[in-house]
């Protein structure tokens, strides 16, 4: 879904009623939309299958800036402004938004205030004129943003030895700010994010203005490419931004704790490499910059939010894990920025999509540099494929995620379990089409999003054959197929890991 670079600035409406309909309105048609228009509000939701009550339907947003005042203490809440710039794709009497931890202390539409409840976990807006199909409008939300969470609903904001990183994925975005909480709608954001002197601030894209002033920084960041918002990212803490050149003089920055500068160049350093190398493989870097963050916290999973990835400094600090697969996991989260990122999942039921194509990537480049074969991985992943999918579904069909866990949906079958559905795709349809296919996904679907049945088709198109059975059997089948070219190949009695050991790139 593309959206609007640079969207109309809503005018103010005039104080007036919507335009009358037809005069043939049925009586009971008028008492009907009465009803409706002074009903309680109620959570809504576009009706994903894992997640049936984010989103909201109505309105599609072009861009959000959102600021964030950060006091120096990573338990106290944030002053924050959400500002929302959105198109109508309906009649709305009032407009949903995904907002459940913070205080709201008032919102304007169009410049004049609105009422506001909440219902579930949305924040229910009425305008006071309701809003026609078609309109641009503007909707600013006054709140704060709430860093520590009950321990049953873990949020967005991860607090770090040294301050606050984000991570939204898959849907607590709007614990941090109200906003459309689904990766199908997509918008370009700016983020200013006020901290006292002696902070560093760094956010999605690239920065567009330090203003300083009364012993605070005001620090502007704005992305050039819409985003998801379990994409975005900000980074508050004691950090040292450290700059270089990728392949065609993209810029390349990274965010470390100042102290742990030193100790984690030697990674950082080969991040130009990795750009070049998926290059190589699907085509130009698809964003205006890209880096590291190394948190100072422990997560249990890196993060692939957009222009700049979360990574756990212990990651690269813990001698017990090997030299080539930390550089795997960097490929990983860098594989993302075109697979999950650049081309979102239209739902969340395409996961496999992203994690599928950042584990296969992962796979290749260790096979690549460090020697470790594919074929191995995947005979392991294989072996273990029918207990994958019994737990957590097959890889296009995952199991909903239990008790409204965030992490749910991020199991093993959506990781080396889709890798292995590329792996038999290579094999069916052979290396040359696997790789143009590879290479024509991203580049159709670049700034949108797209679903499986779109990866489907292409295939079938790049291929020039009727794959419809074999992604049926491999996408959604209860038990994994024979691999194609590995009659040999069974499932395994007891579970044998890939070579994957930690979890990431959720």
């Amino acid at each position: 879904m593309l959206h609007t670079p640079h969207p109309p600035t809503p005018r103010s409406r005039p104080r007036s009623r919507r335009r009358l309909r037809a005069a043939a309105l049925l009586a009971s048609a008028v008492s009907v939309c009465l009803v409706a228009a002074s009903a309680p509000p109620a959570p809504l939701g576009v009706g994903d299958r894992l997640y049936p009550h984010l989103g909201n339907p109505g309105y599609d947003v072009a861009a959000y800036d959102l600021s964030f005042t950060y006091s120096g203490s990573n338990t106290k809440p944030l002053k924050a402004v959400t500002t929302i710039d959105a198109r109508t794709t309906a009649d709305l009497n009032r407009v949903n938004l995904d907002f459940a931890h913070g205080t709201v202390d008032s919102v304007e539409v169009d410049g004049e205030p609105a009422d506001f409840g909440t219902a579930g976990e949305d924040l229910v807006v009425t305008p006071e004129d309701p809003l026609d199909e078609g309109e641009w409008t503007r909707i600013t939300v006054r709140h704060s943003s709430d860093p520590v969470y009950p321990e049953d609903r873990q949020g967005g904001w991860v607090r770090t030895a040294d301050g606050l990183a984000m991570a939204n994925q898959a849907d607590v975005a709007h614990l941090v700010f109200p906003c459309n909480d689904h990766p199908s709608d997509k918008a370009r954001f700016t983020f200013r994010v006020t901290a006292p002197d002696g902070l560093t601030a760094v956010a999605n894209g690239l920065p567009t203005g330090v203003d300083r002033s009364g012993g605070s920084t005001t620090w502007t960041y704005r992305t050039q490419h819409p985003m998801a918002t379990e994409l975005a990212q900000v980074s508050i803490g004691r950090s040292t931004v450290l700059h270089r050149a990728g392949p065609h003089g993209l810029p390349v920055r990274d965010v470390v704790p100042t102290k742990h500068r030193a100790a984690l160049e030697p990674w950082l350093k080969k991040t130009p490499d990795q750009i070049a190398w998926m290059e190589k493989k699907v085509g130009r870097y698809p964003f205006e910059t890209y880096g590291l963050l190394m948190a100072d916290a422990t997560t249990g999973f890196e993060l692939e939010t957009q222009t700049l990835s979360l990574f756990e400094r212990e990651l690269f600090t813990e001698p017990a894990y090997p030299k080539w697969y930390v550089e795997s996991i960097m490929v990983h989260e860098l594989a993302h920025q075109w697979f999950g990122n650049s081309v979102g999942p239209g739902t969340w039921s395409d996961l496999w999509l992203n994690e599928g194509h950042a584990t296969w990537y992962e796979a290749l480049y260790a096979e690549e540099t460090a020697d470790k074969p594919m074929a191995a991985r995947m005979k392991a992943a294989y072996g273990a494929s029918d207990r994958w999918r019994t737990a957590g579904g097959p890889p296009a069909a995952p199991k909903p995620p239990k008790n409204g866990s965030k992490t749910g949906i991020f199991r093993a079958n959506v990781y080396d379990g889709a890798a292995l559905v590329l792996y038999a795709l290579r094999q069916e349809i052979g290396r040359p089409a696997f790789e143009r296919l590879e290479a024509a996904w991203v580049g159709r679907h670049r700034d949108g999003t797209a679903t499986t049945s779109d990866f489907v088709r292409l295939a079938a198109e790049i291929s020039g054959r009727d794959l419809g059975d074999f992604f049926q059997a491999w996408l959604y089948g209860e038990k994994t197929p024979p691999m194609p070219g590995h009659p040999d190949w069974k499932p395994t009695a007891t579970e044998q890991a890939p070579a994957s050991q930690k979890a990431h790139g959720e």
